[in-house]
């Protein structure tokens, strides 16, 4: 019986450490989507692939922000697939 409290316990803690990531997913993904409604440049989207690779190896070090590391990466990989898409149109 104690055993299945343990398991139980913890299966609903992944459960939460699985959305929190799907929230760090989400929310840079809608970020981009607005981003890409704007009509920004080449060069414009390039530059928020540096700013977002930037503060992501910048926030690996930082003790507190090194949680919410997969909100810039993820914006840095969304805008890269934006710029592959531009490539590819154009």
């Amino acid at each position: 019986m104690i055993l299945f409290i343990i398991i139980d316990a913890r299966d609903r803690d992944m459960l939460q450490k699985r959305l929190e990531s799907g929230w760090g997913i989400i929310v840079p993904g809608i970020l981009v989507m607005l981003l890409a409604l704007s009509d920004l440049s080449f060069a414009q989207w390039r530059l928020i692939v540096v700013l977002a690779l930037l503060s992501t190896s910048l926030m690996l070090f930082h003790k507190r922000l090194r949680h919410f590391l997969l909100l810039p990466s993820c914006i840095a990989f969304a805008s890269g697939l934006m710029l592959m898409v531009m490539n590819l149109k154009g």
